[in-house]
């Protein structure tokens, strides 16, 4: 896995909603706004399933998702893609259910998709664009 630097890092914090993709296992592509995007730590993000029915539907048969990174108040713009396991309980769990709660009383928070980062894209127009970054 890799680690996001610290520009990476204030990039992300600065977005409120996340357009996440996912693929079928036929290669299907699936782009959805998520507001429960989390990073937990350089290399882990945590997304919260309230309401995902094709794209939890993804995930199960093809356990990888690209996380697009970019905002008014964002310097740069990154594609971060990852590999991802679903949890249905434990402390992870509950710590996301305690969040998810916290903000939107009566969302169901019904399944929490940890996401390992194993590539970061540079998508800013521009000669570099494209580019591997991590």
């Amino acid at each position: 896995m890799v680690a996001l630097t610290e520009e990476m890092k204030k990039a992300f914090a600065t977005v409120k909603t996340f357009p996440v993709a996912t693929a079928s296992k036929d290669g299907w592509p699936k782009v959805v706004p998520i507001g429960f995007v989390e990073l937990i730590d350089d290399e882990t993000i945590w997304i919260a399933d309230n309401f995902m029915v094709k794209t939890l539907a993804n995930i199960k048969e093809n356990p990888k998702v690209s996380i697009y990174v970019y905002g008014p108040d964002t310097k740069g713009c990154y594609q971060i893609k990852g590999d991802v396991t679903i949890k249905t309980e434990g402390m992870e769990f509950a710590k996301m259910q305690e969040t998810v709660h916290s903000k939107m009383a009566k969302a169901p928070a019904k399944n929490l998709m940890i996401v390992k980062i194993r590539e970061v894209f540079q998508c800013s127009p521009g000669a570099d664009a494209g580019k591997k970054l991590l």
